[in-house]
Protein backbone atom coordinates (compact mmCIF):
# COMPACT_ATOMS: atom_id res chain seq x y z
CA UNK A 1 0.00 0.00 0.00
CA UNK A 2 1.56 3.41 -0.70
CA UNK A 3 1.97 6.04 2.32
CA UNK A 4 0.25 8.70 2.52
CA UNK A 5 1.15 11.99 4.45
CA UNK A 6 -1.71 12.33 6.99
CA UNK A 7 -1.00 16.02 7.00
CA UNK A 8 -2.17 16.10 3.91
CA UNK A 9 -5.46 14.61 4.64
CA UNK A 10 -5.94 17.86 7.48
CA UNK A 11 -3.81 16.11 10.45
CA UNK A 12 -3.27 18.81 12.95
CA UNK A 13 -1.21 19.03 16.30
CA UNK A 14 -4.26 18.31 18.97
CA UNK A 15 -5.08 15.10 17.24
CA UNK A 16 -1.92 13.33 17.16
CA UNK A 17 -1.41 14.35 21.28
CA UNK A 18 -4.97 12.49 21.49
CA UNK A 19 -3.71 9.74 19.37
CA UNK A 20 -0.83 9.37 21.87
CA UNK A 21 -3.01 8.32 24.19
CA UNK A 22 -3.73 4.71 22.63
CA UNK A 23 -0.99 2.14 22.25
CA UNK A 24 -0.96 -0.51 19.57
CA UNK A 25 -3.74 0.90 17.33
CA UNK A 26 -2.91 3.09 13.91
CA UNK A 27 -4.63 6.82 13.62
CA UNK A 28 -6.54 7.09 10.45
CA UNK A 29 -8.78 9.56 8.95
CA UNK A 30 -12.77 8.08 7.76
CA UNK A 31 -13.24 8.80 3.92
CA UNK A 32 -16.17 6.99 2.66
CA UNK A 33 -19.21 5.36 4.70
CA UNK A 34 -21.06 2.72 3.17
CA UNK A 35 -24.23 2.46 5.99
CA UNK A 36 -21.76 0.77 8.91
CA UNK A 37 -18.98 -0.34 6.69
CA UNK A 38 -16.03 2.32 6.54
CA UNK A 39 -12.69 3.06 4.17
CA UNK A 40 -10.25 4.60 6.31
CA UNK A 41 -6.74 6.32 5.48
CA UNK A 42 -3.96 5.49 7.80
CA UNK A 43 0.01 6.34 7.12
CA UNK A 44 0.09 3.59 5.68
CA UNK A 45 -2.19 3.36 3.11
CA UNK A 46 -6.10 2.49 2.93
CA UNK A 47 -7.99 0.23 5.06
CA UNK A 48 -11.72 -0.87 4.96
CA UNK A 49 -13.28 -1.27 8.52
CA UNK A 50 -16.27 -1.14 10.92
CA UNK A 51 -16.86 -0.29 14.32
CA UNK A 52 -15.94 -2.35 17.28
CA UNK A 53 -18.54 -3.99 18.79
CA UNK A 54 -17.88 -2.23 22.33
CA UNK A 55 -18.07 1.06 20.35
CA UNK A 56 -21.33 0.27 18.77
CA UNK A 57 -22.68 -1.33 22.14
CA UNK A 58 -21.78 2.45 24.06
CA UNK A 59 -23.40 4.43 20.97
CA UNK A 60 -26.52 6.19 22.07
CA UNK A 61 -27.28 8.18 19.24
CA UNK A 62 -25.94 8.72 15.00
CA UNK A 63 -23.32 10.90 16.77
CA UNK A 64 -21.76 8.36 18.49
CA UNK A 65 -20.56 6.39 15.41
CA UNK A 66 -17.72 7.46 13.02
CA UNK A 67 -18.36 10.20 10.02
CA UNK A 68 -16.61 11.15 7.20
CA UNK A 69 -13.78 13.52 8.40
CA UNK A 70 -13.83 11.95 11.92
CA UNK A 71 -10.36 10.86 12.84
CA UNK A 72 -10.27 7.61 14.71
CA UNK A 73 -8.31 5.00 16.04
CA UNK A 74 -8.33 1.44 14.77
CA UNK A 75 -6.86 -1.58 15.03
CA UNK A 76 -5.68 -4.53 12.26
CA UNK A 77 -4.76 -7.93 13.38
CA UNK A 78 -2.24 -9.90 11.22
CA UNK A 79 -2.32 -7.29 8.67
CA UNK A 80 -5.79 -8.25 7.52
CA UNK A 81 -6.37 -4.85 5.69
CA UNK A 82 -9.94 -5.76 4.84
CA UNK A 83 -11.12 -6.19 8.27
CA UNK A 84 -9.91 -3.21 10.69
CA UNK A 85 -11.77 -2.56 13.15
CA UNK A 86 -12.88 1.30 14.45
CA UNK A 87 -11.98 1.46 18.55
CA UNK A 88 -12.48 5.23 19.49
CA UNK A 89 -13.50 8.61 17.66
CA UNK A 90 -11.53 11.19 18.87
CA UNK A 91 -13.01 14.10 19.80
CA UNK A 92 -14.61 16.38 17.15
CA UNK A 93 -13.00 20.33 16.20
CA UNK A 94 -16.52 20.38 14.48
CA UNK A 95 -19.54 18.89 13.05
CA UNK A 96 -22.40 19.19 10.69
CA UNK A 97 -25.25 17.36 11.42
CA UNK A 98 -29.01 17.60 11.00
CA UNK A 99 -31.64 15.20 12.62
CA UNK A 100 -31.78 12.25 10.59
CA UNK A 101 -34.83 11.97 8.03
CA UNK A 102 -37.88 10.09 9.71
CA UNK A 103 -40.31 10.52 12.45
CA UNK A 104 -37.58 9.16 15.09
CA UNK A 105 -35.68 11.63 17.24
CA UNK A 106 -32.25 11.02 16.24
CA UNK A 107 -28.86 12.36 14.83
CA UNK A 108 -26.89 12.09 11.63
CA UNK A 109 -23.87 13.32 11.22
CA UNK A 110 -23.34 14.38 7.59
CA UNK A 111 -19.36 15.44 7.53
CA UNK A 112 -16.89 16.21 10.53
CA UNK A 113 -13.67 18.22 11.44
CA UNK A 114 -14.65 20.77 8.69
CA UNK A 115 -13.03 24.12 8.14
CA UNK A 116 -15.42 25.43 6.51
CA UNK A 117 -19.35 24.26 4.98
CA UNK A 118 -19.96 25.12 1.35
CA UNK A 119 -23.64 25.60 1.25
CA UNK A 120 -24.23 24.86 -2.38
CA UNK A 121 -27.90 26.27 -3.84
CA UNK A 122 -28.15 26.73 -7.71
CA UNK A 123 -29.23 29.98 -9.47
CA UNK A 124 -32.30 28.53 -11.34
CA UNK A 125 -35.09 26.08 -9.87
CA UNK A 126 -33.06 25.02 -6.50
CA UNK A 127 -33.51 29.15 -5.32
CA UNK A 128 -35.17 28.95 -1.93
CA UNK A 129 -33.94 31.55 0.64
CA UNK A 130 -36.07 29.75 3.94
CA UNK A 131 -34.01 26.02 3.29
CA UNK A 132 -30.69 28.25 2.89
CA UNK A 133 -31.96 29.95 6.48
CA UNK A 134 -32.12 26.19 7.56
CA UNK A 135 -28.34 25.21 6.13
CA UNK A 136 -26.93 28.45 8.07
CA UNK A 137 -28.53 27.55 10.94
CA UNK A 138 -27.27 24.59 10.71
CA UNK A 139 -23.67 25.34 9.64
CA UNK A 140 -22.87 28.01 12.43
CA UNK A 141 -24.01 25.39 14.82
CA UNK A 142 -21.22 23.00 13.43
CA UNK A 143 -18.27 25.44 14.74
CA UNK A 144 -17.00 25.87 10.95
CA UNK A 145 -17.53 28.90 8.84
CA UNK A 146 -20.14 28.91 5.93
CA UNK A 147 -19.88 30.26 2.50
CA UNK A 148 -22.71 30.42 0.31
CA UNK A 149 -22.01 28.93 -3.06
CA UNK A 150 -23.93 29.86 -5.98
CA UNK A 151 -24.07 27.21 -8.63
CA UNK A 152 -25.68 27.74 -12.33
CA UNK A 153 -25.26 31.51 -13.00
CA UNK A 154 -25.30 30.74 -16.55
CA UNK A 155 -28.79 29.98 -16.49
CA UNK A 156 -29.12 32.76 -14.13
CA UNK A 157 -31.33 35.65 -15.86
CA UNK A 158 -31.34 37.90 -12.99
CA UNK A 159 -28.60 37.34 -11.05
CA UNK A 160 -28.26 41.32 -9.23
CA UNK A 161 -31.63 40.63 -7.52
CA UNK A 162 -31.12 37.18 -6.34
CA UNK A 163 -28.13 38.53 -4.67
CA UNK A 164 -29.74 41.30 -3.32
CA UNK A 165 -32.33 38.72 -1.73
CA UNK A 166 -28.86 36.57 -0.50
CA UNK A 167 -27.63 39.56 1.20
CA UNK A 168 -31.10 39.57 3.62
CA UNK A 169 -30.25 36.36 4.92
CA UNK A 170 -26.37 35.75 4.88
CA UNK A 171 -25.17 37.87 7.57
CA UNK A 172 -21.83 36.99 8.86
CA UNK A 173 -21.34 33.98 5.75
CA UNK A 174 -19.61 34.84 2.12
CA UNK A 175 -21.13 34.27 -0.87
CA UNK A 176 -19.52 33.50 -3.91
CA UNK A 177 -21.56 33.10 -7.39
CA UNK A 178 -19.82 30.41 -9.50
CA UNK A 179 -20.61 28.18 -13.13
CA UNK A 180 -19.14 25.39 -13.59
CA UNK A 181 -20.02 24.90 -17.22
CA UNK A 182 -17.74 27.97 -18.17
CA UNK A 183 -14.05 27.27 -17.87
CA UNK A 184 -13.32 29.87 -15.54
CA UNK A 185 -16.14 29.55 -13.84
CA UNK A 186 -14.85 27.40 -10.47
CA UNK A 187 -12.34 30.33 -9.88
CA UNK A 188 -13.58 32.03 -7.17
CA UNK A 189 -14.13 29.43 -4.66
CA UNK A 190 -10.34 28.33 -5.48
CA UNK A 191 -8.93 31.11 -2.87
CA UNK A 192 -11.03 28.97 0.09
CA UNK A 193 -9.08 25.76 -0.62
CA UNK A 194 -5.55 25.31 1.35
CA UNK A 195 -3.55 22.72 2.47
CA UNK A 196 -4.81 20.93 5.00
CA UNK A 197 -7.97 22.62 5.14
CA UNK A 198 -10.91 20.42 4.41
CA UNK A 199 -14.13 22.10 3.32
CA UNK A 200 -18.07 19.99 3.06
CA UNK A 201 -20.30 20.84 0.21
CA UNK A 202 -23.33 20.69 1.19
CA UNK A 203 -26.79 21.25 -0.74
CA UNK A 204 -29.55 19.32 -2.42
CA UNK A 205 -29.36 17.07 -5.59
CA UNK A 206 -28.62 18.57 -8.79
CA UNK A 207 -27.20 21.30 -7.65
CA UNK A 208 -23.48 20.79 -8.95
CA UNK A 209 -21.84 19.56 -6.25
CA UNK A 210 -19.94 16.86 -8.03
CA UNK A 211 -19.39 19.06 -11.33
CA UNK A 212 -17.63 21.62 -8.82
CA UNK A 213 -15.88 19.23 -7.36
CA UNK A 214 -14.64 17.83 -10.38
CA UNK A 215 -13.09 20.95 -11.74
CA UNK A 216 -11.38 21.24 -8.72
CA UNK A 217 -10.07 18.09 -8.77
CA UNK A 218 -9.14 18.99 -12.72
CA UNK A 219 -10.39 15.49 -13.86
CA UNK A 220 -14.22 13.83 -13.99
CA UNK A 221 -13.47 11.75 -10.90
CA UNK A 222 -17.29 11.80 -9.69
CA UNK A 223 -20.13 10.64 -11.42
CA UNK A 224 -22.79 13.86 -12.82
CA UNK A 225 -26.15 13.93 -14.14
CA UNK A 226 -27.66 16.20 -16.64
CA UNK A 227 -30.43 19.08 -16.26
CA UNK A 228 -33.75 18.24 -16.90
CA UNK A 229 -34.81 20.34 -19.35
CA UNK A 230 -38.23 20.21 -18.11
CA UNK A 231 -37.62 22.03 -14.10
CA UNK A 232 -33.87 23.24 -14.66
CA UNK A 233 -32.86 20.68 -12.12
CA UNK A 234 -29.74 18.92 -12.41
CA UNK A 235 -30.47 15.38 -11.11
CA UNK A 236 -29.14 13.04 -7.95
CA UNK A 237 -25.39 11.82 -8.12
CA UNK A 238 -23.66 11.17 -5.73
CA UNK A 239 -24.80 8.12 -3.21
CA UNK A 240 -22.36 8.11 -0.24
CA UNK A 241 -20.27 10.31 1.75
CA UNK A 242 -16.84 10.47 0.59
CA UNK A 243 -13.11 12.45 1.37
CA UNK A 244 -10.88 13.41 -1.60
CA UNK A 245 -7.77 15.13 -1.62
CA UNK A 246 -7.36 18.08 -3.94
CA UNK A 247 -4.63 17.61 -6.18
CA UNK A 248 -3.24 21.27 -5.31
CA UNK A 249 -4.41 21.32 -1.62
CA UNK A 250 -6.86 20.76 0.26
CA UNK A 251 -9.90 18.19 1.43
CA UNK A 252 -13.38 18.11 -0.32
CA UNK A 253 -16.25 16.42 1.19
CA UNK A 254 -18.93 15.51 -1.34
CA UNK A 255 -22.41 15.34 0.45
CA UNK A 256 -25.31 13.23 -1.02
CA UNK A 257 -28.45 15.68 -1.98
CA UNK A 258 -30.26 16.02 1.14
CA UNK A 259 -33.64 16.10 0.30
CA UNK A 260 -34.40 16.76 4.17
CA UNK A 261 -32.87 19.47 5.91
CA UNK A 262 -34.63 18.94 9.68
CA UNK A 263 -32.54 21.02 12.38
CA UNK A 264 -31.22 18.71 15.45
CA UNK A 265 -29.44 22.21 16.64
CA UNK A 266 -28.99 25.27 15.28
CA UNK A 267 -27.28 28.83 16.02
CA UNK A 268 -30.23 30.80 15.29
CA UNK A 269 -28.36 33.67 16.86
CA UNK A 270 -25.69 33.87 14.18
CA UNK A 271 -28.20 32.75 11.38
CA UNK A 272 -31.36 35.54 12.16
CA UNK A 273 -28.52 37.77 14.28
CA UNK A 274 -30.76 40.60 12.66
CA UNK A 275 -33.95 39.34 14.52
CA UNK A 276 -32.32 38.61 18.18
CA UNK A 277 -30.76 42.29 17.78
CA UNK A 278 -34.13 43.46 17.03
CA UNK A 279 -35.86 40.85 19.86
CA UNK A 280 -33.60 42.83 22.87
CA UNK A 281 -35.82 46.07 22.07
CA UNK A 282 -39.02 44.26 22.74
CA UNK A 283 -40.92 45.24 25.68
CA UNK A 284 -41.18 41.69 26.98
CA UNK A 285 -38.29 39.52 27.39
CA UNK A 286 -39.80 36.57 26.68
CA UNK A 287 -41.60 37.95 24.10
CA UNK A 288 -42.85 35.62 20.62
CA UNK A 289 -42.53 37.85 18.27
CA UNK A 290 -46.43 37.52 17.40
CA UNK A 291 -48.98 39.40 19.27
CA UNK A 292 -47.45 41.09 22.12
CA UNK A 293 -47.51 44.74 22.30
CA UNK A 294 -44.39 46.56 22.30
CA UNK A 295 -42.80 43.87 20.11
CA UNK A 296 -39.45 45.63 17.99
CA UNK A 297 -39.70 42.64 15.51
CA UNK A 298 -43.05 42.95 14.76
CA UNK A 299 -42.57 46.79 14.30
CA UNK A 300 -39.73 45.96 12.23
CA UNK A 301 -41.65 43.78 10.10
CA UNK A 302 -44.74 46.24 9.47
CA UNK A 303 -41.80 49.45 8.73
CA UNK A 304 -41.27 46.82 5.60
CA UNK A 305 -37.20 46.59 7.40
CA UNK A 306 -37.96 42.73 7.90
CA UNK A 307 -39.17 40.24 5.81
CA UNK A 308 -42.48 38.83 7.23
CA UNK A 309 -41.37 35.13 5.83
CA UNK A 310 -37.92 35.33 7.71
CA UNK A 311 -39.55 35.90 10.66
CA UNK A 312 -42.01 33.06 10.43
CA UNK A 313 -39.07 30.63 9.31
CA UNK A 314 -37.27 32.14 12.18
CA UNK A 315 -40.36 31.44 14.68
CA UNK A 316 -40.32 28.14 13.26
CA UNK A 317 -37.23 27.01 13.49
CA UNK A 318 -36.96 28.18 16.52
CA UNK A 319 -39.91 25.65 17.85
CA UNK A 320 -37.84 22.58 16.13
CA UNK A 321 -34.95 23.23 18.53
CA UNK A 322 -37.26 23.63 21.47
CA UNK A 323 -38.71 20.29 20.53
CA UNK A 324 -36.03 18.36 19.75
CA UNK A 325 -34.74 15.42 21.81
CA UNK A 326 -38.29 15.37 23.67
CA UNK A 327 -40.11 12.14 24.09
CA UNK A 328 -43.73 12.02 22.96
CA UNK A 329 -44.97 13.08 26.59
CA UNK A 330 -42.59 15.34 26.55
CA UNK A 331 -43.51 17.05 23.50
CA UNK A 332 -47.22 16.59 24.94
CA UNK A 333 -46.59 18.96 27.70
CA UNK A 334 -44.87 21.43 25.78
CA UNK A 335 -47.30 21.99 23.34
CA UNK A 336 -49.59 22.04 26.17
CA UNK A 337 -47.43 24.60 27.70
CA UNK A 338 -47.40 26.79 25.02
CA UNK A 339 -50.93 26.63 23.97
CA UNK A 340 -52.58 26.99 27.77
CA UNK A 341 -49.29 27.92 30.00
CA UNK A 342 -50.04 24.90 32.20
CA UNK A 343 -51.83 21.56 32.11
CA UNK A 344 -53.91 22.98 35.15
CA UNK A 345 -54.97 26.06 32.64
CA UNK A 346 -55.55 23.81 30.14
CA UNK A 347 -58.35 22.12 32.14
CA UNK A 348 -60.07 25.07 33.00
CA UNK A 349 -60.11 26.08 29.54
CA UNK A 350 -61.42 23.02 28.73
CA UNK A 351 -63.85 23.85 31.39
CA UNK A 352 -64.62 27.01 30.40
CA UNK A 353 -64.90 25.41 26.71
CA UNK A 354 -67.94 22.89 28.40
CA UNK A 355 -69.42 25.31 30.25
CA UNK A 356 -70.14 28.16 27.23
CA UNK A 357 -71.51 24.52 25.17
CA UNK A 358 -74.33 23.83 27.94
CA UNK A 359 -75.92 27.61 27.56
Amino acid sequence: MPENNLEDYGLEERFKQEASMYEGLLLARVCEQHHQIYKVITQQGELQASASGKLAYNAEDGMDFPAVGDWVMVGVQDGNTENAVIHHILRRKSAFARKAAGTAISTQIVAANIDLVFICMSLNADFNLRRLERYLAIAWESRAAPVIVLTKADLCEDLQQKLDQIETVSVGADVVVCSSMQEDGYKSVKSYLAPGKTIAFIGSSGVGKSTLINRLMGRDFLATREVCLGDDRGRHATTHRQLLLLPEGGVVIDTPGLREIQIYVGDLARAFQDIEELAVTCRFRDCSHTSEPGCAVQEAVQAGQLAEKRLENYVKLKTETEYNGLNSRQLEQEKIKKMFGSKGEMKQALRNVKKKNSY
